[in-house]
Order: C-alpha cells, then sequence, then structure tokens
C-alpha cells in the first residue's frame, strides 16, 4: 500500500503536470470549431476554466511539497509559457490566467516528510474532484472524436489529434485512480507502458508540427518528418520488447538521446513562433504545451535509467 507522504506528492506531482495539459487541451479543441458549433466551444470554454481552478488549487497546496527534480524538469512551466500564452491570448481572444502561470515559477521543490491527516484527506478530495473533471474531459473528447470521423462535425483539429489528447487524459485517469487507490505501482511493468506510450505521443507531436508548418518551411518538415519515424521505430521496439519479454535498457537510452534532441528542437520551434521567424499554423501554446510534454518524458526516462 502507497504510503501517505507518497501519496500527497505523487498526487499533486501528477496534477501539477495534467491539470495544465488538459486546460490546454480544452482551449486547442474550443478555437478549432466553426461558428455552427459554438455550444461546444462553450463546453469547452467551461471545461479549460473548471481545469484552471483545479491547477490553481494544486499549485496553492504545492509549494516545498514536491519533488525538486519535477520543479526543475521544465515539465511544470518553461521560460516561455508566460509570453506563449500572452501572445495565444492576443491571438485569439480567449482569456488566460497568467497569474497561475507566474505563481508555478516561484514554485519550490521539498522534502516535507511529516503531513497532518487533514492535508491528507485534502488530496483525497482534490483527487475525487479531478476524477470527476477527467471523466467529463473524457466524454467531451470522445464525443467530438465520434462527430469528426462520423463527418458531422468540421474542426481545425486533426482527427489524430482528437484521438491523442483523449488517450493523454485516459492516462491522467488511470494514474489518480490507481493513487485514490493507494495502489503501489510495478515499476517493471511500469516503464514497459510509459515508454510505449510517450514514444508514441513524440511520434505524433513531431508528425502535427510537420503538417501545421507552412509548405515552404521545408527545412523544418524535413526535421520533424526525421523524428516521427525515429519515434515510430522507436514505439515498434518497445512492443516488440513487451511481445517478447526482452529487456529495455538500451531502448530506454536511445529513446532519451532521441527526447532530448526533440525537446531542444520544440524549444527552438516555441522560440521561433514567439518571435515570428516561423510560418505555420501553429498556436504558439501549442509549442510550449509538446515542450513540456517532451520534459516530462526527459524525467520519467532518467528515472528508469536509475532503476535499471
Amino acid at each position: 500500500m502507497l504510503s501517505s507522504n507518497a501519496f500527497i506528492r505523487q498526487s499533486l506531482e501528477t496534477h501539477l503536470f495534467f491539470a495544465r495539459i488538459m486546460k490546454e487541451h480544452s482551449f486547442f479543441l474550443q478555437v478549432g470549431f466553426t461558428p455552427r458549433d459554438v455550444s461546444y466551444s462553450q463546453q469547452a470554454d467551461n471545461l479549460r476554466m473548471e481545469f484552471d481552478k483545479l491547477l490553481w488549487e494544486v499549485v496553492c497546496l504545492s509549494n516545498g511539497i514536491v519533488s525538486p527534480s519535477v520543479i526543475q524538469s521544465g515539465e511544470v512551466v518553461t521560460p516561455y509559457t508566460l509570453k506563449a500564452e500572452n501572445l495565444t491570448s492576443y491571438y485569439t481572444g480567449v482569456n488566460i490566467p497568467t497569474y497561475i502561470t507566474q505563481a508555478e515559477m516561484e514554485l519550490m521543490g521539498g522534502e516535507c516528510t511529516m503531513f497532518n491527516p487533514m492535508f491528507e484527506q485534502t488530496i483525497y478530495m482534490l483527487n475525487h474532484r479531478a476524477i470527476c473533471l477527467i471523466t467529463a474531459i473524457i466524454d467531451f473528447k470522445t464525443n467530438v472524436l465520434s462527430n469528426v470521423l462520423s463527418c458531422n462535425m468540421f474542426t481545425t483539429n486533426y482527427p489524430l489529434l482528437i484521438d491523442h489528447i483523449l488517450r493523454e487524459a485516459k492516462l491522467y485517469l488511470r494514474m489518480i485512480v490507481r493513487l485514490q487507490n493507494r495502489e503501489k505501482i510495478d515499476v517493471e511493468k511500469e516503464i514497459y507502458e510509459q515508454e510505449l506510450f510517450w514514444n508514441r505521443i513524440m511520434a505524433e507531436h513531431s508528425k502535427f508540427i510537420r503538417g501545421l508548418l507552412d509548405p515552404t518551411e521545408n527545412d523544418l518538415i524535413n526535421i520533424a518528418n526525421n523524428f516521427a519515424n525515429e519515434f515510430d521505430e522507436l514505439t515498434e521496439a518497445v512492443e516488440e520488447a513487451i511481445k517478447e519479454c526482452l529487456p529495455i535498457d538500451e531502448i530506454t537510452d536511445e529513446s532519451l538521446e532521441a527526447t532530448k534532441r526533440v525537446s531542444d528542437f520544440n524549444a527552438q520551434g516555441t522560440e521561433g513562433l514567439l518571435d515570428c521567424k516561423i510560418r505555420s499554423i501553429i498556436i504558439p501554446l501549442l509549442g510550449d504545451h509538446v515542450l513540456r510534454e517532451s520534459n516530462h518524458f526527459i524525467r520519467l526516462l532518467k528515472k528508469f535509467q536509475k532503476i535499471d
């Protein structure tokens, strides 16, 4: 059974990363609908604001409690997040509450080991509310994807992107439910599952970027395409390792090197978008979003290397 300390710390760390990801998913969906589907835009906006509330509560509870490695990883915020939010808000007219980002930039990691039982109950209730909210966004994404695939709806988001963000929400839900049940994680199994999941995500990020760049951006398109192919190969390698019960150490090393390189590419791309030096239809916040996800995967892979 998971200890109280691990339950509190892991719950907050999971929310710090994923609640921001979910609020941005809601935003990407919100701005992708056509005027006909204004009710869907409103639903997405409502979900976004609910995740804003959740994230703000998590930030207020996290200072001095979450691991320094999470704060320093660049998965919570990056040096570009605030500017990306401001520019994205300017482009779309959607009000993005940047006070949350400013508070996250000041978060301090810590190794607190003594918690009041009431604090543990607070985290339990936070998780309970989060489960209801994540379930709601899963239902919404499922509905949108179904409409798009049956040609009942047009959106500027790729069908694969909607499926992609649906899978991320389902992972978030599974993780919080397991924490809520105080389930101890089988680390060996977790390495295979997480690497399979995130290598696929990295491949898809590269495919989205490739498709959203202006056709004149040949060099960037080629780089994105090469990353897509590389992560597709890594995904296949993990699948093969799972099927054949093979060790994964070498794939972990290769995945880490590839993810470091794609993180650098995402950082440069985000800078280029913010400085108006890249021709594309990529909203600046999407650049920062995929950068944070690559940073999250880097932290996981480094942890897996230590376990190996």
